[in-house]
């Protein structure tokens, strides 16, 4: 016949209640811990035959809601995407100024042009024709201080590329560790919930670098995949990111701007997310075309000044580098922004920006004719001035003809970059237009920047009150399970008491 046994019940019970009390315990020790689970243990009643017969503590396992949790890894990657190109951004616009602050490249092209209308007055200022070649100076100075920037942030982005990949390898081969751990232990029919707060901490340390996707198997293992369906290895070999120095010429592919490799082939298009893909994105496309855009404007600015007699601005050799034709690759000025001078024949003789140094012969939809003044003087001598005011700084190239148009497309190395802006005819409107689309470019990416944070503090704060440890709960079961384990205790303590008098009355 079947009996209940309240001693077996009232035991299973403290061992319930213990197990209970040592899971709110570690819940409420984590509540603090960024990334943790909300754990629970597991329990049923054992009966049979209609009888109870106690109850029956099972494995512990995670509150977790997966969706929100994809989500938050997602909004991660894209935090880290735009944190990265907004920063790098952020710095070259504090170099470059904003039009009209007096540092700015437009600033010292009016001053230029303001030195040029105050030679005019005097031509044969000598003090003058100083302050125009030391406009010209400045001129050079800022476009050599904003070159110097983007191949700065250029390098950076290329040395923070290699370290976060060396920190991606890291994280993937963290997370296939204990993957392994967690298939031998539910081999065994253990607990993994600890284990899987752990991985899981593991992969949200990775998913500001590259935006991931984390699908876990029925085994209890891993899978890592980029959202471009890229497998990332979890043991083994990992990503290969190699440093290199890059150059002005530099460029990916092919032009000694090594790839991200993974079991030797490239794949570094399929890494275009995270801080990661920013940084391959400012490195390859992004701060060339920069430079490009700021090195077509360069040889424009030189050209235009040549065209009407006066070559003021050259390579250091005193060469105007000669224009690229549309869609040609622009190999023979690449970097020129960054090696620009005042012509050292000017630097030598300042009287030139009066007289002019070279010699222009009228063509067809080209400048007039101009021939330097002579050794002779005459010391007022102004149509050199008058054709760089009226011409090399204006949208015309002569009475009848305008300024050709730059280069914007073609640019870089290997010709395949383009420029989004329209450059305006005037040679100051036109540094304008370079100025404002790239500090156009910056506030776009902080605003991003900024909204994907805001974005991803509020997905965090949600899968933190779904998911995480809530203190009232836990205090609230924690009462509970005193009060259930204290009850079985009464169970055992009555049993006892039963039991002793039962010895009692026999003695």
């Amino acid at each position: 016949m079947s009996r209940i046994d309240p001693l077996s019940i009232a035991m299973s019970g403290l061992a319930n209640a213990n197990r209970g009390l040592a899971v709110i315990s570690q819940n409420i020790a984590n509540a603090n811990t960024p990334g943790y689970v909300h754990e629970t243990h597991q329990q049923s009643a054992l009966g049979a035959g209609g009888l109870p017969l106690g109850v029956v503590s099972g494995l512990t396992v995670r509150d977790l809601n997966i969706a929100l949790q994809a989500q938050l890894t997602a909004q991660n990657a894209a935090v880290g995407q735009d944190t990265t190109r907004a920063d790098a951004l952020a710095r070259i616009d504090q170099v470059q100024g904003k039009p009209g602050a007096g540092n700015d490249l437009t600033s010292l092209i009016g001053k230029l042009r303001d030195g040029f209308s105050t030679l005019l007055t005097d031509p044969s200022s000598t003090p003058q024709q100083q302050a125009v070649v030391d406009d010209a100076g400045a001129v050079t100075s800022q476009l050599h201080a904003t070159a110097q920037a983007i191949a700065t942030e250029r390098q950076a982005a290329q040395d923070q590329m290699v370290t976060d990949v060396g920190t991606l390898n890291a994280a993937l081969a963290r997370i296939g560790g204990l993957s392994r751990q967690i298939i031998q232990v539910r081999a065994v029919g253990g607990s993994t919930a600890d284990l899987e707060n752990q991985r899981d901490a593991a992969a949200q340390g990775a998913s500001g670098l590259l935006s991931l996707k984390f699908i876990a198997q029925a085994n209890g293992d891993m899978m890592v995949l980029t959202t471009s369906g890229l497998e990332l290895p979890t043991s083994g070999a990992g990503l290969v990111a190699k440093a290199a120095t890059l150059g002005p010429a530099a460029a990916y592919p092919g032009g000694g701007v090594p790839g991200v490799t993974l079991n030797g082939q490239d794949v570094t298009t399929a890494l275009n997310s995270g801080s990661i893909g920013a940084d391959l994105a400012l490195r390859d496309s992004t701060l060339p075309t920069y430079q490009g855009t700021l090195d077509e404007f360069a040889q424009n600015m030189a050209g235009r000044f040549a065209a009407q007699g006066l070559v003021l601005f050259t390579d250091p050799a005193g060469v105007v580098p000669v224009a690229a034709a549309v869609g040609a690759r622009q190999a023979p000025y690449v970097g020129f922004s960054a090696t620009i001078t005042v012509n050292p024949a000017v630097l030598a003789k300042p009287s030139q920006v009066r007289d002019g140094n070279a010699v222009v012969v009228a063509a067809p939809g080209g400048p007039q004719a101009f021939s330097p003044n002579g050794a002779g003087g005459p010391a007022g001598f102004n149509a050199l001035i008058t054709r760089v005011l009226d011409f090399s700084l204006s949208g015309q190239l002569s009475p009848t003809a305008v300024q050709p148009a730059p280069n914007l497309a073609g640019m870089g190395p290997f010709g395949g970059l383009a420029s989004p802006i329209a450059a305006p005819a005037a040679l100051g409107d036109y540094a304008t237009a370079i100025i404002s689309a790239q500090g156009a470019d910056a506030a776009s990416a902080a605003n991003s920047a900024t909204a994907g944070a805001d974005a991803g503090k509020a997905l965090g704060q949600s899968l933190s009150q779904q998911s995480g440890v809530n203190m009232d709960s836990e205090l609230s079961a924690m009462v509970q399970l005193q009060n259930a384990y204290a009850a079985n205790a009464r169970v055992i303590t009555t049993m006892q008491a039963l039991w002793t008098q039962l010895l009692q009355s026999i003695q």
